[in-house]
């Protein structure tokens, strides 16, 4: 509990707040760190931090959105604002409600988040932070009206050209990670795909927005990848936007699967579920087998994470196995068509990681690792470094090492933040097995995978 004041309260909206939270100055401070660790805007927040707003202190101008994200989850309250906290003076705060990103136009969005994404990495995180209250599946039930434009010029040759960059894109992702090129893909949504969007009209419309959705999920997925989640989130929401404007379920169910997983992985299990459930209602019963199989691992996935029902989860993946087993092969640009049985491994291992079996775990991940296929290199080394981690809680520096050494090419080649953050992570969980020669030289094959995808 704080100490007796001696002074009076001088942000009093604050003090309201946090009364109405219910919480101590300790879980407050502590759910602020928690969104900024989501975010990757470095924060020291202590209960003493909260005595100084109190007392007439703001937080520098980064942290203040922060602060509001945390606030909004802890009273439920999507609209609050730097001012509803007291902070409403001076040119460095927001005063203006948080835009909805289900809102206005996509295209619009589109084209703001790529310009944000190319030419200022910085506001890209303070300005985009992952909103809890966005991870809702609240889905516009009708389609926007249909756009007029005073050229008509679009035909099947640009809907092909865009689908053949966002496949372009997609491999080199692959190759070589989410902080590579996702300024030309941004660069691209906003000067090649946008204006199209745009002026399109008639028959060609819907595959466009298909195809300006496709390259609009991969540069979520990029910007996932580089730990930028918020950036992230609203892409993906944008491309399940597109995706209900061309009237495509199978891309809508996509792009929703994509903010499942996001949901999952930043420790948001319950709207993770939400999501997934909501990718699997946009499916018609017509879907492609591998589609449905692909929904269904990641609803396992969340409703593992949430801890409840294992029966279910193991139900569900059955079905995932049985959709996947009679699968047929779709084209190489079904965005969909990567999910082979290598990445239902990778499900399996996540989801019996989440159920606590570590064991179970570790044998599946170990399975898709080594089924990864060559151009796979970023998604072979994120999975390989899961897989170390896994040894390593169950106290087993030494295979963990032997896993590291054996994706040595995989780890210096791929720029991810996601995985330079892994790479930390293991190195602090061993630190007292350096000793063990393998152990020290898979350390420093760590210590060059950091400044690699760093640079």
């Amino acid at each position: 509990m704080p100490r007796p004041r001696t002074t009076p309260i001088q942000n009093t909206r604050l003090a309201c707040l946090i009364e109405e939270t219910g919480r101590t100055y300790h879980a407050i401070a502590a759910m602020i760190r928690r969104v900024s660790g989501e975010n990757g805007v470095e924060t020291r927040c202590t209960a003493a931090s909260l005595a100084r707003w109190l007392n007439g202190a703001a937080p520098q101008p980064a942290i203040i959105p922060v602060v509001v994200e945390a606030f909004a989850r802890l009273l439920d309250n999507p609209a609050l604002t730097p001012a509803d906290l007291g902070w409403s003076s001076g040119s460095t705060t927001r005063d203006a409600q948080p835009e909805d990103p289900w809102r206005g136009d996509p295209v619009a969005w589109v084209t703001r988040l790529g310009r944000t994404d190319m030419l200022n990495r910085r506001a890209a995180v303070t300005a985009g932070l992952y909103s809890l209250a966005a991870a809702t599946p609240l889905l516009p039930a009708a389609r926007p009206a249909v756009r007029r434009g005073t050229l008509t010029h679009v035909s099947p040759a640009d809907v092909a050209r865009v689908r053949a960059m966002a496949a372009h894109f997609g491999e080199i992702d692959d190759l070589f990670g989410g902080g590579h090129a996702r300024s030309a893909v941004a660069a691209y949504l906003v000067n090649d795909v946008a204006p199209l969007l745009q002026v399109a009209s008639g028959p060609i419309r819907a595959d466009l927005f298909t195809a300006a959705a496709e390259v609009t999920y991969l540069a979520g997925w990029m910007a996932a990848d580089d730990l930028q989640p918020g950036l992230a989130q609203r892409y993906y929401i944008q491309a399940v936007r597109l995706a209900i404007e061309a009237d495509d379920p199978l891309m809508r169910a996509t792009a929703l699967r994509s903010l499942a997983s996001q949901a999952v992985e930043l420790g948001h299990a319950a709207h993770g579920l939400a999501l997934a459930d909501a990718a699997a209602d946009a499916l018609h019963n017509t879907a492609p087998a591998r589609t449905r199989a692909w929904v269904n691992g990641m609803r396992a996935e969340a409703l593992a994470a949430t801890g409840h029902d294992p029966r279910r989860v193991i139900r569900l993946l059955a079905s995932t196995e049985t959709d996947l087993e009679h699968a047929d092969s779709p084209p190489a640009s079904d965005l969909s068509g990567n999910y082979r049985r290598e990445g239902f491994e990778h499900q399996v291992g996540l989801t019996l990681l989440n159920m606590g079996d570590l064991r179970g775990a570790e044998e599946h991940l170990a399975a898709s690792t080594a089924a990864r296929r060559p151009g796979e290199r970023r998604t072979r080394a994120l999975i390989g470094t899961r897989l170390a981690t896994v040894q390593i809680r169950q106290h087993r520096s030494d295979a963990a090492a032997a896993t590291l050494l054996g994706l040595a090419d995989d780890l210096t080649a791929v720029k991810s933040a996601r995985l330079r953050r892994t790479c930390g992570q293991i190195r602090g969980a061993w630190q007292t097995s350096r000793v063990d020669p393998t152990v020290a030289q898979a350390d420093r094959l760590l210590l060059s995978a950091q400044a690699t995808v760093q640079t």
